[in-house]
């Protein structure tokens, strides 16, 4: 057996190889498993309430943590409307003036890339 360190994505394996001879390795292997195929992509949710004029944008890509606001819920410039996740810290999208949730474009468990819209106020 010979032992290696492999690293993922930064992450580090350590595994075991066994080394076989020609015989061995002539031997028909198992089937491997089939691979199960990729997830569709979940559809883009529908604005709740009308559109407002100012934008509520992903500050960076993560997965929507928690939902804050609720559609027409007076908000203050700083306070927290969407809670993202990302490398398992929660991070605040805040409202960046003072105003009123017109929309929430965002599901919570949503994986939004930097930029994404997320919200908008009136």
């Amino acid at each position: 057996m010979k032992n290696y360190i492999i690293t993922v994505n930064g992450v580090e394996y350590e595994v075991s190889v066994e080394e076989t001879d020609a015989v061995s390795a002539a031997k028909p292997a198992a089937k491997p498993a089939a691979a199960k195929p990729a997830a569709k992509p979940a559809a883009k949710p529908a604005a709740t309430g009308a559109a407002g004029s100012v934008q509520i944008s992903a500050g960076t890509a993560g997965k929507v943590f928690k939902v804050e606001g609720k559609v027409g819920q007076a908000v203050k410039k700083g306070d927290a409307v969407i809670i993202l996740e990302a490398m398992k810290m929660e991070i605040p999208v805040v409202a960046p003036q003072d105003g009123t949730i017109a929309s929430i474009n965002c599901n919570v468990g949503d994986t939004v890339e930097q930029g994404a819209l997320l919200a908008t106020l009136s």
